[in-house]
């Protein structure tokens, strides 16, 4: 491994890594309650077509079933932001983020400590009070902390190896969001396929867009909204941070700088599997990948995903982390 400074310990890799995912996972959460927040006011539909959609991109659709069953308004917000029975609700995610952190204050920046720690008892102390009267103002808070995290950790810590960790987790967790996201619009939101091509559809897809903060740069690339262009956009863009493409380039990045071997190298399975991923989003043709079904494009690369994770976890994490939990973006967290 390639770095100025000793190699990392399992047990910190593990840490840094799963604190970047938690920390992405919270804000990922925070941005798209707050965007289907905004949508009901624009185009206010039947709960189950409302919120349901958002327990479906969590991954956590069982579980939300047997605690509280019908997706109403209440119920999604409930879990998916205060929960600490959910282990990916935004709660649980900062206080996993936060024990991971804590884990390691010797390898990550003081500053990085005090930003985990000052949202998680923030978010705790809003829990506490249920103050879910100002939810808006909760989420937006819950965001600019996470992206303040990401700008404190990018002008504060040495890009060494635990550096390359903390982007590698935080480029896999953001383009399994990403893809989660696509594929619920294509595949469960419209109830039926009379809303297509009518000003609902571009409703929801600008809030597909907006759910990965991809609005604005969309509109720059390409005007008006158009579903294939949006695919593209998100799956193919090398230059969007939270489109596929870019997500899964900057992760191999990464892995080829904490691994220092070449990808053709047979010594790390998750180089090799990223190295596959990688090369067919390069080749990947979106007129092709609607034809033949983007659900299943995006169920094979959420496996794939999942595969380069499970890898990882063998090549470099021996020890487990502080706080797993099963749910979205790999079998185990």
């Amino acid at each position: 491994m390639t770095s100025e400074t000793p190699p990392l310990l399992s047990r910190v890799a593990d840490s840094v890594y799963w604190m970047a995912r938690y920390i992405e996972r919270a804000e990922n959460v925070a941005r798209f309650i707050g965007v289907n927040l905004h949508l009901q006011l624009d185009l206010p539909l039947e709960p189950a077509y409302q919120w349901q959609p958002l327990i479906d991109t969590s991954g956590d659709a069982e579980r939300f079933l047997e605690q509280y069953g019908e997706a109403t308004e209440g119920n999604v917000i409930q879990f998916l932001a205060f929960d600490d029975r959910n282990s990916n609700s935004i709660y649980s995610c900062l206080r996993a983020a936060r024990e991971n952190a804590r884990s390691i204050r010797e390898t990550i920046s003081s500053e990085m400590w005090e930003q985990v720690n000052s949202m998680y008892l923030q978010f705790q102390d809003r829990r506490a009070a249920r103050q879910h009267e100002s939810l808006p103002e909760i989420l937006r808070g819950t965001r600019l902390a996470c992206h303040m995290f990401q700008g404190i950790t990018d002008g504060t810590m040495s890009y060494n190896e635990a550096w390359h960790f903390l982007r590698l987790g935080r480029m896999i967790e953001r383009a399994d969001k990403t893809s989660r996201i696509l594929d619920v619009k294509y595949f469960i939101l419209l109830p039926t396929t009379t809303g297509v091509g009518t000003p609902y559809d571009d409703i929801h897809w600008a809030a597909v867009l907006k759910s990965v903060s991809g609005f604005e740069m969309y509109r720059k690339r390409f005007g008006r909204i158009s579903p294939r262009n949006i695919v593209d956009f998100l799956l193919m863009n090398r230059e969007f941070p939270r489109a596929i493409r870019h997500c899964v380039q900057s992760a191999q990045e990464s892995l080829h700088a904490i691994t220092g071997v070449s990808a053709s190298s047979s010594e790390y399975e998750s180089q090799k599997l990223m190295k596959v991923l990688g090369a067919e989003l390069q080749s990947a043709s979106v007129p092709r990948i609607i034809q033949s079904g983007l659900h299943e494009y995006l169920d094979a690369l959420q496996t794939k995903m999942n595969a380069v994770g499970e890898s990882l976890l063998q090549d470099f994490f021996i020890l487990g982390p502080v706080e797993r939990s099963v749910g979205a973006g790999g079998a185990q967290h």
